[in-house]
């Protein structure tokens, strides 16, 4: 394990870049999102969580597949060039990470999507464990340790110093680069290990930790998708896909062409499940209410996800929809709802 302290991250920042695009949380007109490092950049790695989740790295929010242009009668098909720039990915949080795994499962499962293949093979993650959970934190429900992030490298931020550890190869091949910046961290594994049990103290503390998932994986469809509690939940919904824009797990996107006035581009961007146009076709749409959308969103994440993956839910208990919901309607009260409903018939 090595150390670095946090006045010469500027140096680390400086050195990573020299060879690798590097992202990380940067403060930007009064937000905090990932961004491309510069001398300018203003970093703010103590912000326990970004707006938006990282996955913009490997999954952007609009990215262009080909372009088509019409020379005559000759019609060019030039396809969108791979990511092959090395770049790194700093100061992801556990439940970002674990973000990023749910959607391994959805691009990468065969037949793997190319671009989003391209960015994970050339990109490095390093994680940073949570020093401050908050109350609308609760990823430990999902079995995710907030103190303990396994990516390309593990760091934790501790009075002032940064622990660096690297884990895959990936790892090793950036702690090489940056060697001379770092220093032998003697003795940190205890320092380190505090560290862990301090925050896992807080965890247990906070108001959502013990959030019963009693009846919320791919056994139970027919039970939850026919239940009624769904008119009465989704009434606040104002349709308006926040929750789905800053959730690190979904992953939804539509197609598009654009008239470039000699060509078409061709690109996706993201979509969202509770838009009434959400796959709509000839036919039209078959969602056709916004309870159904609703449902469908939730659905997905707690028990159709979980059936096709190995009882992986694709929640990560960031607490992104609690925070930024205008409606103040979140996944946390769907759980505890339907927990309600089961308690009362006990």
């Amino acid at each position: 394990m090595y150390k670095i302290a946090k006045e010469n991250l500027p140096a680390l920042f400086r050195r990573i870049a020299a060879k690798n695009e590097l992202y990380l949380p940067v403060r930007q007109n009064g937000q905090v999102n990932y961004a491309a490092w510069s001398e300018d950049a203003v970093p703010e790695l103590d912000t326990l969580k970004t707006v938006k989740s990282p996955k913009d790295a490997f999954f952007p929010q609009s990215e262009t597949l080909y372009t088509c242009e019409k020379d005559e009668k000759n019609l060019h098909i030039e396809p969108e060039e791979l990511k092959q720039q090395e770049f790194v990915l700093f100061g992801v949080k556990a439940c970002d990470l674990q973000g990023i795994h749910v959607l391994d499962q959805v691009f990468l499962a065969d037949p793997a999507d190319t671009f989003y293949a391209a960015r994970r093979e050339h990109g490095t993650i390093v994680a940073l464990a949570c020093h401050e959970p908050e109350e609308t934190c609760f990823c430990s429900v999902f079995g995710i340790d907030c103190t303990d992030p396994k990516a390309d490298v593990s760091a934790w931020l501790i009075d002032g110093i940064l622990y660096w550890e690297a884990v895959t190869e990936k790892g090793e091949a950036l702690t090489e680069a940056v060697r001379e910046l770092l220093t032998e961290a003697d003795g940190a594994e205890e320092k380190v290990e505090e560290e862990k049990n301090a925050v896992r103290r807080i965890v247990e503390k906070l108001p959502y930790s013990n959030l019963p998932l009693n009846g919320w994986n791919g056994d139970c469809l027919n039970e939850r998708f026919r239940s009624r509690l769904w008119d009465e939940l989704y009434q606040p919904c104002l349709a308006c896909g926040t929750c789905t824009f800053v959730c690190p797990t979904c992953q939804c996107y539509d197609i598009k062409d654009y008239d470039t006035g000699h060509g078409v581009q061709r690109y996706r961007c993201w979509d969202s499940c509770m838009y009434s146009d959400f796959t709509m076709m000839a036919h039209g749409n078959n969602r056709t209410s916004q309870m159904q959308r609703f449902r469908q969103r939730f659905m997905h994440k707690l028990v159709y996800f979980p059936a096709d993956h190995d009882g992986m839910y694709s929640c990560t208990g960031c607490g992104r929809c609690i925070e930024r919901c205008p409606a103040s309607l979140n996944i946390v009260k769907v759980i505890k709802a339907f927990q309600k409903e089961v308690d009362s018939h006990a």
